[in-house]
């Protein structure tokens, strides 16, 4: 099967949003009147990423599922994407099972496939997205003010308790594995409770890399800091009670990564806003700190004391 024969079979698709989709050397997108263009890239790499083994449905749905998490973390409604990937070989039971996860979940978000290209190398998965959201209503990292709540959304840790388990460092019962290795493996971008708190969240970022680390990019751009009660970490873990050790405990919740939740800031005034955006969106959330005028994270215990123990997000290059 040669090139144009594969991207025909498994990733060719009519268009009803674009102007002009798969096909031609440029695809042409036609953003509402009164919209911006959001756009991201993230590329996942075999080894890095993602296990040999991962089963290829679930692959195709994780590497949509980590763009459409930047679009929510934006506050944009997915439009369209492109798809460059490389593989060693031509596959075709591979194929089947990675087009059916990508296109299952682009179907489920209105986000059609317009381009993108193929080439033989390593197995090597890179998107780009494209959404809209109105002009001055994007959800940035800039916006955070001292006095804010700090919430994230859905559950943490879950992810990188399945890597640990995985990578043979913790034992797991059979059946908390397959649950966090689920989180893991097909995350839920939070699109929706992104679209809903539009004019609702001070900042907004998702959460790839871990708590903490990701967290430190708001107070960055906002030029404030942060005090978090590290107390909640077990009840932020759907499979908390499974981990014995309350140091991974907090390590899986903290600064674990791979849960492509959104931590985001908004007034007080607004939570019964954020209340009414998480029952809207079937998103839970929590609040879990407060922003505060002093640069910094710090954390605390259940009594306000604080905690000394640094934890390390992931880091490409760290």
């Amino acid at each position: 099967m040669g090139e144009f024969d594969l991207i025909a079979r498994y990733f060719t698709r009519p268009v009803r949003r674009a102007a002009l989709g798969v096909g031609d050397d440029c695809a042409l997108l036609a953003p509402a009147a009164g919209m911006q263009l959001a756009v991201s890239s993230d590329m996942l790499v075999e080894g890095r990423h993602f296990f040999a083994d991962v089963a290829p449905e679930a692959l195709g749905h994780k590497a949509l599922a980590v763009n459409l998490s930047d679009l929510a973390a934006c506050g944009a409604r997915p439009l369209a994407f492109t798809l460059a990937l490389a593989l060693p070989r031509v596959d075709e039971a591979w194929l089947a099972g990675f087009s059916r996860g990508l296109l299952a979940l682009a179907d489920a978000h209105g986000c059609e496939l317009v381009g993108g290209d193929t080439t033989q190398g390593p197995l090597n998965i890179c998107i780009t997205v494209f959404g809209e959201v109105p002009v001055g209503q994007a959800l940035l990292r800039s916006g955070a003010r001292a006095g804010d709540d700090l919430y994230v959304s859905g559950t943490l840790g879950d992810a990188r308790l399945a890597l640990e388990a995985l990578l043979g460092h913790t034992a797991l019962a059979p059946g908390v594995l397959a649950a966090v290795r689920q989180r893991l493996e097909r995350p839920t971008p939070r699109v929706a409770l992104g679209l809903a708190l539009r004019g609702v969240a001070s900042s907004a970022m998702d959460v790839s890399d871990g708590l903490l680390g990701d967290l430190s990019h708001i107070l960055k751009a906002s030029g404030v800091g942060a005090r978090i009660d590290t107390s909640l970490a077990g009840a932020l873990m759907a499979q908390g009670s499974a981990v014995a050790d309350p140091e991974l405990l907090r390590q899986c919740t903290l600064a674990g990564g791979d849960d492509y939740e959104l931590a985001f800031t908004a007034p007080p005034l607004q939570r019964a806003a954020v209340a009414a955006a998480a029952q809207a969106s079937q998103t839970p959330v929590a609040r879990i700190g407060t922003i505060e005028a002093e640069t910094g994270l710090r954390l605390v215990d259940g009594q306000g004391r604080p905690v000394d123990q640094r934890y390390a997000s992931f880091d490409h290059f760290g």
